[in-house]
C-alpha cells in the first residue's frame, strides 16, 4: 500500500474529503518527524513504538574486491510491534 491508496482508503472508511485526509496524514507525519528529531519515543497502543537510535561505526568488507571501509555512526529509525498486535499475527 502507498500513501495515496492510505490516503483513499482513510478516507472512505472517515467520510471526509481526500484533500483533508491528505491534510490530516500531513500534519500527523510533521509532528511525528519533530518527535523523531528530539530523540522521543512515540508509541501507538496496541500497535507499537518508534524509537531513534544510533548505530555505532563498524568496518564493512567489500566481498568483491577484499577492501576494507568504516561506515560511519548514523541515526535509524526502529519500530518494535506491541504484544497486541505481535498476539494477532501468531494467532492467524
Amino acid at each position: 500500500m502507498n500513501n495515496k491508496e492510505f490516503i483513499n482508503e482513510l478516507s472512505k472508511q472517515t467520510n471526509q474529503s481526500v484533500g483533508a485526509t491528505t491534510k490530516l496524514v500531513n500534519d500527523t507525519i510533521r509532528i511525528l518527524e519533530e518527535h523523531f528529531q528530539q530523540n522521543d519515543v512515540v508509541a501507538f497502543s496496541g500497535f507499537g513504538s518508534f524509537e531513534v537510535k544510533k548505530k555505532m561505526e563498524r568496518i564493512s568488507v567489500n566481498p568483491t574486491t577484499g577492501k576494507r571501509y568504516l561506515i560511519p555512526p548514523k541515526l535509524a529509525l526502529s519500530f518494535k510491534q506491541s504484544n497486541v498486535l505481535k498476539d494477532k499475527f501468531n494467532a492467524e
